[in-house]
């Protein structure tokens, strides 16, 4: 299925929650944190300016992402968990 945010939107998949802490306990799925952490599926064109012009999107395709904790919507595509969320609720792009 294709899907083509809007505007300033963009559509993260979802990195898998650990299940495992760095001291090697098992968390149960009740436990476990959502992740915040992602890759960028899809763009949108932009927000649109009062000019009629679209602002340019500093996000790729394939950009490995950081985003807020409580930010998005949680969307689920093909059994794959995404979340759509605005271009400014992203933190940081991993390089």
């Amino acid at each position: 299925m294709a899907i083509k945010p809007l505007d300033d939107r963009i559509l993260v998949k979802q990195c898998e929650a650990e299940e495992i802490t760095a001291g090697g306990i098992v968390l149960p799925d009740s436990a476990q944190e959502k992740p915040l952490r992602g890759i960028v599926s899809a763009v949108g064109p932009g927000k649109l300016l009062d000019s009629g012009k679209r602002a340019a999107i500093c996000l790729k395709k394939g950009d490995d992402v950081f985003y807020a904790k409580y930010a998005g919507s949680e969307v689920k595509i093909d059994d794959e968990a995404y979340v759509i969320l605005n271009e400014s609720d992203v933190l940081a792009i991993l390089e």
